[in-house]
């Protein structure tokens, strides 16, 4: 035999009789009665399902336990989830007592005891086995479940963060992003068991300073596939990455990503001669901010380029641009072109630049003036939606604006708007050709408007005001035909045609004289109506 044949025979015959030992000690004998009664037990092994309902056969017993002189007994730590029924054991559970393995652990414990003539006689062990059930969800772990924050200079394909679900029936489980929320694009999850949450899009703190992605843990290979699911809100840190921009932007293009504006061109007009000056731009001031909302870093500024002669002084802090020389003849130079730059002070690889433009403009010795103090308007109220203002004689009513600095009068910067103190602007509206339109829907008949307009050089600045008296005439009254009204014109036309007729006849009559008279002086008599014609002292041989 071999050794370690040897050795396990021992051990076996150890066990032997280590067993033959609690067999007698367990099953004493007190009196011969007692052999057939409490003798007649056994261990019990058996297996019961957690959620089990109450009063199901955990095992069948070989004895009676009814037997009259033998008492049997339950006894144990988990001995109140077991009751006897005959021969049978039998679960004992309730609606507020359930059976969970996940909570009483996998192994009941309890001892079936055999008394004979209030003596105990044996003791038998109950093992019984819960067997699990897929009862129970998926739970992510509190500390992989928290807010996050990043900066927007992570990489893409980093591993960004980590979460982490347990399930109390140990089935294993995958994770998975919820594609239906609106932030679910910039991450992924490669390995679906892992838990690992990847940057799939670069972030960008000047577009989105906040994202919220939903995960959900699902069971990998059960039947029913428990899920849950968390919301985690991922706060963005704003990083160096943006160049100073000039205000105000011009945005060309954005997405989720990127935002791209250009720099405003700076204009002023400047009079030619001024000089030691501080130049008021449109747009202005010249000001640039750090593209970096969150930083905020300071930004100088410097004339790069256009400042040749010397003539501009711009501040580096502030960007105010100073005339330190006057140009003298605006026709040599016309407009000066400069670049100017803005640039971050902790990293001047950081820039933008700008156009400034410096107009020069020659002295303005005449203000602007409207060709009348006041004009008079006519608009008809109707289902029309608009309609221009008429004046007198039914023609449209045209502002215009004369300007001795130029030689005909007219100045091509002229702008035309209501004063900030007209009232109806929300009923008319003036063109820049002088013309006004009436929102004729909202007008009614025999209303008077007074609208004050200004005109105003943008050249120079200088402004000038006329008021305009809109009377709103009834839909097919007819607009006068001037200032005194039609009858006083119908009346002063009538007398003008009766004048006009007499003066015709008049001279009618005279030459018919004339021609008679020279017919009968070359027969010589005279006929009556010469005779008439000298007698009315319209004869050519009468002095008058």
């Amino acid at each position: 035999m071999a050794p370690t044949d040897l050795k396990w025979s021992l051990s076996q015959a150890k066990t032997l009789a280590y067993s033959l030992m609690v067999f007698l000690s367990l099953h004493t004998v007190t009196g011969m009665s007692g052999w057939d009664g409490c003798l007649d037990g056994q261990d019990v092994f058996a297996t019961v399902r957690e959620n089990s309902l109450s009063g199901e056969i955990v095992a069948e017993l070989m004895t009676d336990t009814t037997m009259e002189g033998v008492h049997w007994s339950l006894n144990g730590k988990d001995a109140d989830w077991f009751w006897l029924d005959g021969r049978n054991i039998r679960l004992n559970t309730s609606a507020e007592k359930v059976l969970d393995r996940e909570v009483q652990g996998p192994v009941l414990m309890a001892e079936l005891s055999c008394q004979e003539d209030d003596s105990l006689q044996s003791v038998y062990r109950i093992m019984v086995e819960i067997l699990n059930e897929n009862d129970n969800s998926p739970v992510f772990a509190e500390d992989t479940v928290q807010s996050l924050i990043m900066s927007e200079l992570i990489p893409v394909n980093t591993l960004v963060f980590t979460v982490q679900a347990t399930d109390a029936d140990n089935d294993k489980i995958i994770y998975s992003i919820d594609q239906s929320t609106s932030d679910a694009e910039y991450f992924k999850i490669d390995l679906p068991n892992s838990g690992e949450v990847i940057l799939s899009k670069p972030l960008d703190y000047e577009t989105k300073t906040q994202l919220t992605i939903t995960i959900h843990a699902s069971e990998m290979s059960t039947a029913e596939r428990f899920n849950t699911s968390t919301t985690i809100t991922i706060t963005i840190l704003d990083g160096d990455d943006q160049y100073p921009q000039f205000l105000p932007c011009t945005l060309l293009f954005q997405d989720d990503t990127s935002r791209v504006c250009t720099s405003p061109v700076y204009t002023v007009n400047v009079t030619e001669g001024q000089e030691d000056i501080v130049l008021d731009f449109s747009p202005g001031p010249i000001h640039a901010i750090d593209g970096d909302r969150g930083l905020n870093s300071p930004v100088s500024y410097a004339i790069i380029s256009g400042n040749d002669d010397g003539r501009f002084l711009m501040d580096r802090e502030t960007g105010e641009v100073r005339l330190t020389q006057a140009v003298k003849d605006r026709l040599t130079t016309p407009t000066s072109h400069l670049q100017v730059m803005a640039y971050q002070d902790n990293d001047p690889r950081k820039y933008s630049v700008a156009t400034v433009l410096v107009h020069v403009v020659a002295v303005n010795q005449f203000y602007p003036k409207f060709d009348m103090a006041a004009y008079n308007g006519f608009v008809s109220a109707g289902k029309s939606t608009i309609s221009l203002v008429i004046t007198y004689g039914s023609k449209a009513l045209m502002l215009h604006v004369q300007d001795q600095d130029f030689k005909d009068g007219f100045n091509p910067m002229i702008h035309f708007t209501f004063s900030p103190t007209s009232n109806h602007t929300d009923i008319y509206q003036v063109t820049q050709e002088g013309l006004l339109i009436a929102m004729t829907n909202e007008l009614k008949p025999e209303q008077k408007h007074f609208l004050e307009i200004m005109a105003i050089d943008k050249e120079s600045g200088d402004a000038t005001f006329t008021t305009v008296v809109v009377e709103v005439l009834s839909e097919g009254q007819s607009i006068p035909m001037s200032p005194l009204g039609d009858e006083h014109l119908i009346s002063c036309t009538v007398g003008k045609a009766l004048f006009l007729s007499m003066v015709f006849m008049t001279i009618l009559g005279c030459i018919l004289c004339l021609i008679m008279w020279l017919k009968k002086r070359h027969k010589g008599h005279k006929g009556p109506l010469e005779r008439g014609c000298v007698a009315q002292g319209k004869h050519p041989n009468v002095v008058r």
